[in-house]
């Protein structure tokens, strides 16, 4: 299927490995040039080099923090006319609520809410004035589903944001710019083997024994793949998903109990 995307510009926020990367290698793969982003450098070369070798795209790298008010602005400057913009960030690490003071919740919301926020609106006004955008944001199955406790920092933040997100969808709809979040469960990244080594620890297990534990719990019994992440990102960045927006859309195996 031809996305209809070749030629756009897009801007992919932590970006050199992970689920970022996914949806920049599935972007460049798509025609269009895909501008990179992460704090280490030779980690982001690296990622340059791999996306130019596999897709044969565009792909810049912008070595920026985007939780401060200068990354994003370098950032923005390294692509001022982005298309498309996919909002991604590390999440908070698991605690207890008793111990979350004020500066792990600014923390948090500073990453996971304001850092995309942001994003946002410096590239929204170049958006409407092409009459196209598309922004997808990564955020968590924990929005829609959050069943854990130890998830609150990251499930709050990312909250906010969905929040933001559905209200601006519905005004600048009309512009042919859409705005949808993708809610990843279990997709096979360094943040799964995270998770896994928590495991270890806490019940005295292997590594294999751990995974194995993980894909069991969920209905396919897999972990998902990256390549499976950012294709459905390139898809809702793509003219075919022009209709659809303001939608929180799972990746997750099958995991999610819920009907809507």
């Amino acid at each position: 299927m031809d996305l209809g995307i070749k030629g756009r510009k897009a801007i992919v926020c932590a970006s050199s490995r992970g689920l970022g990367k996914a949806c920049a290698t599935a972007l460049a793969r798509e025609g269009v040039s895909v501008v990179i982003n992460g704090l280490d450098a030779s980690r982001l070369e690296a990622a340059v080099t791999e996306i130019r070798a596999t897709t044969g795209g565009t792909v810049i790298p912008a070595r920026a923090d985007i939780n401060t008010p200068e990354g994003r602005d370098a950032l923005v400057a390294a692509c001022p006319d982005a298309d498309i913009l996919v909002n991604n960030n590390a999440g908070p690490p698991p605690g207890k609520f008793q111990d979350w003071d004020e500066a792990a919740w600014m923390g948090a919301l500073n990453a996971n809410m304001l850092a995309p926020i942001f994003m946002i609106k410096a590239l929204l006004p170049g958006m409407r004035a092409r009459k196209f955008g598309r922004i997808v944001n990564i955020t968590s199955a924990m929005v829609k589903s959050p069943k854990f406790a130890d998830m609150g920092l990251s499930t709050s933040a990312r909250l906010g944001l969905t929040g933001v997100s559905k209200s601006l969808s519905r005004e600048v709809a009309s512009d042919n710019i859409t705005i949808n979040n993708l809610l990843p469960e279990r997709i096979d990244t360094d943040r799964q083997k995270f998770m896994a080594e928590r495991m270890m620890k806490s019940q005295g297990i292997s590594m294999e024994e751990a995974r194995r534990q993980i894909a069991a719990s969920l209905p396919m019994k897999r972990f998902g793949t990256p390549e499976e992440f950012g294709g459905t990102c390139a898809f809702l960045c793509g003219v075919q998903a022009g209709f659809l927006t303001g939608q929180n859309i799972h990746l997750d195996g099958g995991s999610y109990e819920g009907i809507v």
